[in-house]
């Protein structure tokens, strides 16, 4: 298992395409960087107006904290597009190439190689947040320094102390890596129906942004579907910044984001013994 891993990985990062979505996240993370550095006390002042007519606001509320919660509220929107760019592509690319039927006929049950290309799928995602976290928080953090941080929410204004700050990123990271891993396992279950990898990735996209749509509709007929779709679960990390953290929903969307990837995989896997493989 181990041996078919290391090749699946190989296989991933020989490919041009895949260091796409690191260098994607790099630019955009270096851009709002630079926002920030050049024009950052404007901007604070802008949107912190109506708080300062009230209050009077001491400290040092533009710090690298605050600006590595506003990078993950921006790019975990994006991200699943460039999981779906690799995970999409672990099935449907073998079989553009014609190698997926030589593949099978290895001595190595068709389960055990599905489960190296989805571990290999995890390991690249878990890499891809990992470099995100490097960029948004640990530069942040030299660039701007650290500080108490104070997030702005529709009815409340949340200030959580400096010291208090830092665990909560690294949960909301390893939360942030199961949502990723539902992305991933769903892009994979789709590359089993296809020949071509843009199919799995703009299908992926598409029942995401569908999802995320009724997520966000408050209509009386979509509330009772609204608790099963993985969707209304992967902005969960969230919770990791209330005061103080309210484990349970936290701890209950991560369970059904962990049942989601579970189900799809169990799926692919039922339906990848049962194909025919022509190509």
């Amino acid at each position: 298992m181990w041996q078919l891993l290391r090749i699946e990985l190989f296989k991933i990062f020989k490919r041009p395409r895949t260091y796409i979505s690191f260098a994607a996240i790099g630019a955009i993370v270096a851009l709002i960087l630079l926002a920030f550095y050049a024009d950052g006390t404007n901007y604070m002042a802008f949107g912190m107006q109506s708080l300062t007519q009230s209050f009077d606001i001491q400290g040092k509320v533009l710090n690298g904290y605050l600006i590595c919660f506003i990078i993950l509220q921006t790019l975990l929107i994006h991200v699943p597009l460039l999981i779906a760019l690799v995970a999409g592509d672990q099935i449907a690319g073998e079989a553009n190439m014609g190698t997926l039927r030589l593949l099978i006929t290895k001595p190595v049950s068709r389960t055990k190689l599905l489960l190296a290309k989805f571990f290999s799928s995890t390991i690249y995602t878990i890499l891809l947040l990992c470099w995100m976290a490097l960029l948004s928080l640990v530069v942040s953090i030299l660039i701007f320094g650290t500080g108490d941080l104070m997030i702005l929410k529709s009815e409340e204004v949340v200030i959580l102390e400096k010291a208090d700050v830092l665990w909560r990123y690294f949960a909301a990271f390893g939360f942030a890596a199961i949502a990723m891993t539902t992305v991933a396992a769903l892009s994979f279950l789709l590359s089993v129906f296809a020949e071509n990898s843009i199919g799995p990735i703009v299908t992926t996209m598409s029942i995401i942004i569908v999802f995320t749509i009724l997520t966000t509709m408050d209509i009386p007929i979509f509330n009772a579907i609204k608790p099963f779709l993985f969707t209304t679960h992967m902005i969960g990390w969230k919770g990791f910044f209330d005061a103080p953290v309210q484990w349970e929903p936290v701890l209950q969307s991560a369970g059904i984001l962990l049942f989601h990837i579970i189900a799809f995989l169990v799926a692919t896997i039922l339906i990848f013994r049962k194909k025919d493989i022509l190509s």
